[in-house]
């Protein structure tokens, strides 16, 4: 460690080793050493995959209070100038989870040594960004046996200034699905074009076809997004492709637009399979359920903050970021908040900076909040 505050180094030293989804393998050791140099007494630790729980135990404890913090990284190649730059070539945490793994062993260090009255779960989870760890961690015997009466998330929020808290109830971030469809064809030279059937024309028609669903198939008075962010086909310029596939997302503010979404999806696709004579498949891949705030427990959150504390705080309006968080308090009562980090890069950029000393701004109200429910 260096002379940095010491949640600061960690944030550093986890965002040289960024690890994809169920791959945090180093991140998972390096979360373990820290967490065994601290008093052990009321504390007890289960290993999930490549996540962890970890429990504390209260002084009179009546509940169980969850806090949970994502811990994998992106497929990003990194280009900031930090000199403790991603060591994983072609991986980045571009999305503060090296903040949010921070943060927790900040708030895990101030309850082991300056107990509350009641349990807390700390959720370390892996593969938030894919295929999705909150889901299958909450189904786990770990989480049945220690499963929390409240949780809490945060999330960092580039756009918004060091010492701003961010929130709302209800809906905060959509309903996301990702999507794959292939299409296959058959494929032959360019000079003899009538004996192939073109999965490049097909694509590029299906695509546009696709971009009616929102205009012409959502309440204008709802929202979604369909975005096809890649399309790759064909081989070299004078063979005509036999193969295709779109990759891209569908996000949406209510669970029956995004039903209906994949209705119309299906629907298109058909014709095209029909239209162009191809085979196609739809893989609706990583699906995350809404996160939906508890309604009283974030009124009080944001009351807290508010009186209790110096931190600015603000009602912000929904967004279509998608967060498998969303699972978590679709079963236990929960919120997320976004942490103000002040980045000129927003997230999943290659050159997110976020603003460290927000990492004291988020142990501090996550600290005095669980206190606060503990009493």
């Amino acid at each position: 460690m260096s002379s940095l505050n010491p949640f600061i180094q960690i944030r550093r030293d986890l965002h040289k080793i960024p690890e994809l989804g169920f791959r945090e393998v180093k991140t998972q050791k390096y979360l373990l050493e820290y967490i065994q140099t601290l008093p052990r007494e009321r504390v007890e630790i289960k290993k999930w995959e490549t996540g962890l729980f970890v429990k504390v135990n209260g002084l009179n404890p009546r509940k169980i209070i969850g806090y949970r913090a994502d811990i994998d990284g992106l497929p990003i190649s990194e280009e900031t100038d930090y000199d403790f730059k991603s060591t994983h070539e072609g991986t980045m945490h571009a999305c503060g989870h090296d903040f949010h793994m921070s943060i927790a062993l900040g708030v895990l260090t101030n309850v082991v040594n300056d107990p509350i009255k009641d349990d807390m779960l700390f959720i370390f989870q892996p593969a938030e960004e894919g295929p999705g760890g909150a889901l299958p961690m909450l189904q786990s015997e770990v989480m049945e046996e220690w499963k929390p009466d409240c949780i809490i998330a945060i999330h960092i929020a580039p756009e918004y200034p060091v010492g701003t808290i961010a929130t709302r109830e209800g809906l905060l971030f959509a309903n996301t699905s990702e999507l794959f469809i292939d299409l296959v064809g058959k494929g032959g030279h360019a000079a003899f074009p009538h004996h192939t059937n073109d999965m490049v024309v097909a694509a590029c028609s299906l695509v546009t076809q696709l971009q009616s669903i929102v205009s012409r198939n959502v309440d204008p008075l709802d929202s979604a997004v369909i975005t096809i962010g890649k399309i790759t086909g064909g081989t070299v310029q004078n063979i005509i492709a036999e193969k295709a596939r779109l990759e891209g997302t569908i996000r949406t503010l209510s669970v029956e637009s995004m039903e209906k979404v994949k209705q119309r999806i299906e629907s298109i696709v058909k014709g095209v399979e029909i239209g162009y004579q191809c085979r196609t498949e739809i893989d609706y891949g990583s699906m995350y359920h809404q996160v939906y705030n508890h309604e009283e427990m974030t009124r009080e959150f944001m009351e807290f903050v508010q009186s209790e504390t110096s931190y600015q705080i603000i009602e912000c309006k929904e967004a279509m970021t998608g967060e498998d968080f969303g699972y978590m308090i679709k079963d236990i009562p929960g919120f997320m908040f976004w942490l103000g980090v002040n980045s000129e890069y927003g997230l999943h950029h290659s050159k997110l900076k976020p603003n460290e000393d927000s990492i004291e701004v988020g142990i501090n109200v996550v600290t005095n909040y669980v206190n606060y429910l503990s009493n």
